[in-house]
């Protein structure tokens, strides 16, 4: 018998989902995983260096291994990196999967992340970078989402609640 993730977070970089999923994972009982975290431990470095050491390509190819390695093996709250949703090859593995998308507008993002601090794909032009990344991604994520929920001005709290509610039978 596989082991399922109970609930697969997805979304922008700044929609909660490390934070949310922790409250969610606690307020559940079970335990929260992120897949970001498994690449850094993997690799022994920060995203940020791998970004700057083997580049994004290579970054990807870790992240689809995390994500095909997780969604085979948690079985409590996976949060999946934001960028994740780009390969068809992981799109394709969430699908019969609890997918919640945490949406979060440009305002509420730029004020979570920061200008970019430890985020490569924001180092340059933050606040153009990350409209971007929002406006592209934005398809992918309610494309492989079961469940929406709309994360600006809300408490992480407050979130995991809703979504906790969302999963019951």
């Amino acid at each position: 018998m596989s082991t399922r993730p109970v609930c697969v977070l997805v979304g922008a970089p700044g929609s909660g989902k490390t934070t949310v999923g922790t409250a969610l994972a606690a307020a559940l009982g079970v335990d929260f995983r992120d897949t970001d975290a498994d690449i850094e431990r993997q690799a022994g470095k920060p995203i940020p260096e791998i970004f700057v050491d083997e580049g994004e390509d290579h970054f990807r190819t870790l992240e689809r291994a995390a994500v095909a390695a997780a969604l085979a093996s948690h079985a409590g709250v996976l949060a999946l990196g934001g960028g994740a949703v780009l390969a068809e090859e992981n799109r394709a593995a969430l699908i019969g999967h609890t997918v919640v998308h945490l949406s979060v507008e440009l305002p509420d993002a730029i004020r979570r992340v920061g200008l970019g601090a430890g985020r490569p794909l924001l180092a340059l032009n933050p606040r153009a970078t990350l409209k971007h990344l929002l406006d592209q991604r934005r398809p992918l994520y309610a494309e492989v989402a079961t469940a929406t929920v709309v994360t600006d001005g809300r408490t992480p709290e407050e979130l995991a609640t809703e979504i906790a509610a969302l999963l019951k039978p």
